[in-house]
């Protein structure tokens, strides 16, 4: 919307809401899952969720799926979907993505690849690997305690970074999205420009100054309206019920949020920014790593550090210096050999001039210079125009596979031969095209072995086009 208005044009927005709707209906009509979950299938009975205290819990099956329909029965290598009155597993909800880890018996064993929700009822989804699951069986759910422990660590420290946000850059920073998962927290925010890298430094240093005060995390149930009016944060698109958490990390961080955290901040150890980037107008993104990931993060960069310390041979502390010393050495280095290609060119293209041939009243020049670069050409071409008066020159110049043509014609010629025609006949039988104005012209071709002939062809198309 925003580009177009700036060009000027306008958008159809009722017919993009029409389409938008169909869309849904399609996706709400086909299968999310190998188990085959919908926004469709209705299930029957709610599960209990008790995983913020365990991550291990009985629990009886309610319902099993087998590509959306109820089955009494889940076998061995199917994929599916279990449903149960109780379980530690939490699902998807709030930006925090759903549990991992695996449902068992004493003769059956399922892998919960993730966990949804289905209207009250929780479902873990994923493959039977072994023995046969039946509906009523009890069963033991356990809940992958690494993946757990990481997201709880992305999850608690989202909550800081979107504190430290509305600290750093002003009240007016709301979430408009987040995914927390066991590998990086991702964090949407209403923002009106780039965020500044000193701001982000300041961001962090914020977060991970309230990681050290090590805030107890305490959660407290409450009625929605009290929990608003005492200052808890609404989380953008979230629906709540009548009652709900409020997660609070001292006075710092109140928000209200059903997901799972740590127990005191400190556990969160680190967390460093990786990426900040615009995604829609008016809407920022915040990428971060915590805990062990932040440790690899810091851990990688060190190694690059040193990796280049070591090819610019200093110490990692000094290489900022070295590298700039080498930049501006690079620099100098770059103008004098443009300088010395430029007097190679001039001094090429004086000993060139002797062998022009000569047909009517016009110097034909056709030539390879070795080593020189397209300025060096033009100048090249230049002098040779000045000093061999009435002319239709064309130089080249290989590098690797690539050739460079520059066509040069003086202004007293162009009326019976152009530059452009010149460069594109020696251009197409090199593999390449070129073209320009009728006095100066450039060109390309990719197949150095035909250059010698191309360019010995010069003189016959020149006396052709002379005759015609």
């Amino acid at each position: 919307a925003d580009i177009a208005r700036e060009r000027g044009l306008t958008i159809d927005v009722a017919g993009f809401e029409r389409h938008m709707e169909a869309q849904r209906n399609r996706a709400r009509s086909a299968s999310q899952f190998g188990g085959g979950l919908s926004e469709t299938l209705i299930i029957d009975g709610e599960t209990v969720f008790c995983g913020y205290d365990h991550v291990r819990n009985e629990g009886v099956i309610t319902a099993l799926l087998v590509d959306g329909e109820n089955v009494d029965k889940l076998h061995a290598g199917q994929q599916g979907i279990i449903v149960l009155d109780h379980t530690p597993f939490y699902a998807e909800s709030g930006g925090q993505v759903g549990d991992q880890g695996e449902i068992n018996t004493a003769g059956a064993h399922f892998i919960v690849k993730d966990t949804r929700k289905q209207g009250k009822a929780f479902t873990h989804i994923g493959e039977c690997k072994d023995g046969t699951f039946e509906v009523g069986q009890p069963v033991i759910a356990h809940v992958d305690e690494y993946n757990r422990q990481a997201t709880a660590l992305n999850h608690s420290a989202t909550h800081l970074l979107h504190a430290a946000l509305r600290k750093i850059l002003g009240e007016h920073v709301t979430q408009k999205g987040s995914l927390v998962d066991s590998q990086r927290l991702r964090f949407d925010f209403s923002h009106f420009e780039p965020v500044s890298a000193e701001q982000l430094r300041e961001i962090e240093r914020l977060v991970n100054q309230h990681i050290r005060v090590n805030h107890t995390v305490e959660t407290r149930l409450m009625p929605i309206e009290k929990a608003r009016k005492s200052g808890a944060m609404a989380l953008f698109g979230e629906k709540y019920d009548d009652e709900v958490r409020v997660l609070s990390m001292g006075e710092f961080s109140v928000e209200l949020c059903g997901g799972t955290h740590v127990g005191h901040t400190g556990d969160i150890g680190l967390l460093k920014i990786t990426n900040e980037t615009g995604i829609a107008s008016g809407v920022r993104r915040i990428e971060a790593v915590t805990g062990e990931a932040a440790l690899n993060y810091i851990e990688q960069s060190e190694n690059r550090l040193n990796r280049l310390s070591d090819l610019v041979k200093a110490k990692p502390e000094n290489v900022e210096e070295k590298t700039q010393q080498l930049v501006q050495r690079t620099r100098q280095l770059e103008k004098e050999l443009e300088s010395l290609k430029s007097k190679l060119a001039s001094s090429a293209g004086s000993d060139l001039a002797a062998s022009a041939a000569e047909i009517g009243s016009i110097k034909v020049l056709a030539a390879n210079l070795e080593g020189a670069d397209v300025k060096s050409l033009r100048e090249a071409v230049d002098q040779l125009k000045n000093k061999l008066g009435s002319a239709a020159i064309i130089l080249a110049a290989v590098e690797g596979e690539k050739i460079t043509l520059i066509a040069g014609v003086t202004k007293d010629v162009t009326d019976k031969i152009r530059a452009g025609d010149l460069v594109s006949h020696v251009a197409a039988q090199v593999g390449g095209k070129g073209g320009g104005r009728p006095d100066m012209a450039q060109g390309g071709g990719s197949e150095p072995q035909k250059l010698t002939a191309a360019l010995d062809s010069v003189t016959t198309w020149v006396a052709s086009k002379l005759e015609n």
